[in-house]
């Protein structure tokens, strides 16, 4: 994958636009079903996101997108991109199996923590990396949330 919520089904760049100027359909190529990738680009560019998954190798057991059918290969070393990025002190994860994959990655750190409940997060204190742990929604539209109630847990991250 090119970039990161690419899927025109996916809520993800709709939640940013309603957050961040009040228009869900911002992100989104007028006339096609796809969205603008520069504009999101410069975009996250300006907020300091970046994006990475808790997994460098899947297999997808099933042939859909369901993270009940996604096997781990090859988990992703968190410290180690984190250590790339001096500055970041915010991870957020969207979606249980994302969560259930850096919690485990944590915990084989050393580092004693529970998932958090959606819209809540955790400290995480070590060695390798100070900051918080945030976790959101899914933003797939298989989530059972609208999109605006989607968009007030999202809207936790910039208090």
């Amino acid at each position: 994958m090119e970039w990161f919520y690419p899927n025109w089904i996916n809520d993800f760049w709709r939640i940013q636009g309603l957050l961040h100027f009040n228009d869900k359909s911002c992100f989104e190529v007028k006339g096609k079903k796809r969205f603008d990738k520069e504009r999101i680009m410069s975009f996250c560019e300006e907020k300091g996101m970046a994006f990475f998954d808790t997994a460098r190798r899947v297999c997808r057991l099933k042939d859909n997108a369901s993270d009940n059918f996604l096997e781990i290969l090859e988990p992703t070393d968190v410290f180690a991109l984190l250590e790339q990025m001096p500055l970041c002190c915010m991870v957020v994860t969207t979606g249980g199996k994302a969560s259930e994959e850096i919690c485990g990655y944590f915990k084989s750190r050393g580092i004693q923590v529970d998932i958090p409940k959606v819209g809540e997060s955790v400290n995480i204190k070590s060695k390798q990396w100070n900051g918080t742990w945030w976790r959101m929604p899914s933003t797939s539209r298989a989530y059972p949330m609208k999109l605006e109630k989607k968009a007030e847990y999202y809207k936790l991250l910039s208090l």
